[in-house]
């Protein structure tokens, strides 16, 4: 498509955009309009504190409307960055393999002033295509991030919708349950590496990986039934510190209800260690413990079931959106956008719209998720932490997180 057209396509969509903005701006004033003149005028409400209800109803779903539309102006300046910085391969950071285009895609593709056929879009898929194997993955030629590469290439693909891509979407899916560490590669369910991935084929496993391979299954619809979700619930809840559900020494006699990243060679946690009592104990951390957290729920338990309560109540205990949660201080923003990410994704799978703390103080999550997002965004429209580790230095990378966990709280 020529630069005007692509320009002409921009143009077109801002005014769309603009104009949904609008009228969700009238829409949300009507209707707080509407709700307090009835609560003025209805015969029916007798009592001050039917009134007051009435006006708090009116309030909640005027401050639900302003979050979507904070939330979608500033996606939509995120999305205007992505734009101008993809390259002409039409990768982002593409010198290192397809993921980070696959993240930036999948938060275009759900940017209702972008889009799956706008012409940035089509140039992207393109460039993640020329990455799709033979057996099915798509990765770099080295092969080392083929779990990684492949999953968020997957979750783009689905997000895609309709029938499109969906050759595409189930060699992927077979690829990743190949990969899956279990009795084909002759690993028992005794075996400690069992229902986990890595990020590639003789890499030991971790709930990093783990967890995106079974979001990516999830997003481009594995039935529920599916053997894979049952085996990597084996490994999840190794990674868990919750010594009643959790066979692995390192985890025995904990009751934190976190997670750790990892529990092969004796088990690892990125967040180092914690004393209790006389002894030492993985500290688990926010990232990991809502990665498992969502898994968990991805994979068919309920929150009725006591690991994802226990989970629940970590969270709860350790709010925060100024860090990652429970990390020494010192790496609290270290991968920060990560966190905010699969935060989102966690929190939109528990279907619950609030969390209560540890001091019994009651937390709107999609509120706080936008609005720590919106405080953090830079003037261009991107998003960077400072705090350069896995490669959050990189504007493209932490753009596409954070899109991608507005998106979550405003589906």
């Amino acid at each position: 498509m020529s630069r005007m057209a692509n320009g002409e396509w921009r143009m077109a969509n801002g005014k769309h955009g603009i104009a949904r903005s609008l009228a969700a701006i009238v829409c949300a004033l009507g209707l707080a309009a509407s709700l307090s003149a009835q609560t003025a005028d209805d015969d029916d409400l007798q009592t001050t504190e039917e009134r007051r209800a009435r006006l708090a109803e009116a309030a909640e779903e005027t401050g639900r409307l302003q979050d979507q539309i904070d939330a979608e102006l500033m996606m939509k300046r995120g999305a205007e960055y992505l734009l101008a910085s993809q390259e002409k391969d039409g990768g982002w950071a593409s010198q290192g393999g397809p993921g980070i285009t696959c993240l930036a895609l999948k938060a275009l593709v759900q940017e209702p002033s972008v889009g799956a056929d706008h012409p940035a879009v089509e140039r992207g898929i393109r460039f993640v295509l020329r990455f799709q194997r033979d057996d099915g993955g798509v990765y770099s030629a080295g092969g080392l991030l083929k779990n990684y590469e492949t999953s968020v290439a997957l979750s783009m693909f689905a997000a895609m919708k309709g029938d499109r891509y969906k050759a595409q979407i189930t060699k992927a899916q077979q690829f990743l349950k190949k990969l899956q560490w279990d009795e084909g590669e002759d690993k028992s369910i005794d075996d400690v590496w069992y229902g986990g991935a890595g990020y590639g084929r003789g890499k030991r496993p971790d709930l990093s990986n783990t967890q995106m391979m079974l979001e990516a299954l999830h997003d481009s619809g594995l039935p529920k039934d599916d053997p894979t979700y049952k085996k990597a619930l084996v490994f999840i809840r190794r990674c868990q510190m919750l010594g009643e559900h959790n066979d692995q020494p390192f985890a025995r006699g904990s009751n934190q209800g976190g997670f750790v990243y990892t529990p092969a060679n004796g088990g690892e946690s990125k967040a180092g260690e914690i004393e209790v009592g006389e002894r030492k104990e993985l500290r688990s951390y926010g990232s990991m413990t809502y990665a498992g957290f969502k898994s968990m729920l991805f994979a068919g338990l309920t929150k009725d079931d006591p690991r994802v309560k226990a989970a629940l109540e970590w969270i709860g205990r350790y709010w925060t959106l100024d860090f990652n949660p429970n990390m020494p201080t010192r790496q609290s923003a270290e991968g920060l956008f990560y966190y905010y990410q699969v935060f989102g994704r966690a929190m939109q799978a528990c279907g619950e719209d609030t969390i209560t703390d540890q001091v019994g103080r009651e937390h709107n999550w999609r509120r706080e998720l936008v609005s720590k997002l919106a405080e953090i965004q830079r003037d261009d429209g991107s998003w960077v932490n400072e705090a350069d580790r896995w490669m959050e230095g990189h504007p493209a990378l932490t753009t596409a997180y954070a899109m991608l966990a507005a998106r979550a709280a405003c589906p």
